[in-house]
């Protein structure tokens, strides 16, 4: 434990930032497993509109730092491909 105020300070904001981080990452995958869900149905209008819906929480992911802009890209570019695939 710091004996530091500044030091006490840093812990509580990385315990809120960690916390939201979280909460980001949960949303991210749940709006992916969805997608992945109703693209293994076949089902491409569910899919569609879970496209959109992951595509939007990966990049909200980006802005808040959760993943790197790279690694965005690689994920959305595999749903795009399974979501082509579903003609």
């Amino acid at each position: 434990m710091p004996n530091i105020k500044s030091a006490k300070k840093r812990v509580l904001i990385g315990e809120v930032r960690n916390a939201r981080n979280r909460a980001t990452k949960s949303e991210l995958k749940t709006a992916i497993k969805k997608f992945e869900v109703a693209a293994a149905e076949g089902n491409r209008t569910e899919a569609d509109g879970a496209y959109k819906v992951a595509v939007k929480k990966v990049d909200q992911a980006v802005a808040k730092g959760v993943l790197h802009k790279n690694n965005a890209a690689h994920k959305k570019s595999a749903m795009t491909l399974k979501l082509n695939q579903l003609g």
